[in-house]
């Protein structure tokens, strides 16, 4: 690291579950040698020519040639556990990378404890999934600058190029790194936080999109027959509400030149035309966090996201979590106006 020239050449890498196997493809096809371990010896047939497989934490360690540079790509709630068993391993000047969903406070708590031992940190927000390794991955970056430099070789093998989207107006002359797909944000925690943002967005376009076309799906409600009661307002003009409408063929129609295109539109319509109906999906909706941690940072921030904070409550909603509520809702409408639960609106039935 004393040249301010050098670049990473070789990597440790832990967990290879549906995104890690693939982003250590995509290094190793960069000329990045890879040191890579799992839990799960399985996973040894998803690691390509070139990299090595070691079947512990110690023997990938001795692989690695000082200082080492070794990025975690786990799930948030085993970071911290994974971070204990190897520092009696590390020494000073090695860096560890965050790739998971970690929370960024979380990242300010590591960067310290392994600052004070002479350990790096460096935290990567990674978008991309299932498709990253034909794709690319978009990162967010965060921690000590100079590791970042360092480290860029593999952040530039990973991203998807600047040739994945047209160039903004106006930009000229070499891409910048946020034109590659990968960006430095700042100190410790920048880059999950960035990331977290990204996710809680995400929501909001998820539900923005399951919404709209919820209501085209429903939109012939005027040709079934209601039954009339004094539980349940009428549709009011059921000759507007007749259409049939081709739901699956109008995710389609929109990828085509509309405002409301796109990645999201293109999975969601390649998904209907398999099931128009997506009757293989039960409809819940879970949350791996992020979207409480961007509600939790815009309410300490003093910042509105009615929006974001809306599509997470929905997705609570869909696992039943609001069952209590309306059971309650209920039974205040039975005891103030007599009011009767009709038998089909309890969920389950």
């Amino acid at each position: 690291m004393n040249n301010v020239h050098a670049v990473c050449q070789q990597l440790g890498f832990i967990g290879l579950g549906r995104m890690g196997a693939a982003m250590v493809r995509r290094i190793s096809r960069a000329g990045i040698q890879c040191v890579v371990f799992d839990t799960n010896p399985a996973s040894q047939q998803y690691v390509p020519e070139g990299a090595v497989f070691s079947t512990s934490l110690e023997e990938m360690v001795r692989n690695l040639p000082a200082p080492r540079h070794i990025w975690l790509m786990l799930p948030a709630a085993v970071v911290d556990g994974v971070i204990d068993s190897l520092l009696p391993l590390l020494a000073q000047g090695d860096t560890l990378i965050d790739g998971g969903n970690s929370h960024f406070t979380d990242d300010i708590r590591r960067a310290g404890l392994l600052c004070a031992r002479g350990i790096h940190y460096m935290d990567v927000g990674v978008s991309g999934g299932v498709w990253g390794e034909a794709r690319g991955y978009c990162q967010m970056i965060g921690g000590p600058e100079s590791h970042y430099r360092f480290l860029e070789p593999v952040f530039s093998a990973l991203a998807p190029g600047v040739d994945e989207a047209p160039r903004t107006a106006g930009r000229e002359g070499e891409p910048s790194p946020a034109e590659k797909g990968y960006l430095y944000c700042g100190a410790s925690g920048a880059g999950h936080f960035v990331k977290m943002v990204h996710n809680g967005i995400e929501y909001g376009l998820m539900a923005a999109y399951a919404e709209g076309l919820n209501i085209l799906k429903q939109a012939n409600l005027g040709h079934q027959q209601v039954e009339a009661d004094a539980e349940t307002a009428p549709l009011e003009h059921p000759e507007y509400y007749q259409y049939t409408l081709p739901v699956g063929e109008i995710a389609e129609l929109w990828r085509r030149g509309s405002v409301v295109g796109s990645w999201l539109l293109d999975l969601i319509a390649g998904e209907m035309h398999q099931s128009p109906d997506l009757g293989h999906y039960a409809g819940r909706v879970s949350d791996s966090g992020e979207g409480r941690w961007t509600a939790t940072a815009a309410i300490d921030l003093g910042v509105p996201a009615p929006v974001l904070t809306s599509a997470l409550q929905a997705r609570f909603s869909s696992r039943g979590n609001d069952l209590f509520a309306g059971q309650v809702q209920s039974a205040l409408r039975h005891a103030f106006g007599g009011h009767q639960e009709k038998p089909g609106d309890k969920q389950g039935e």
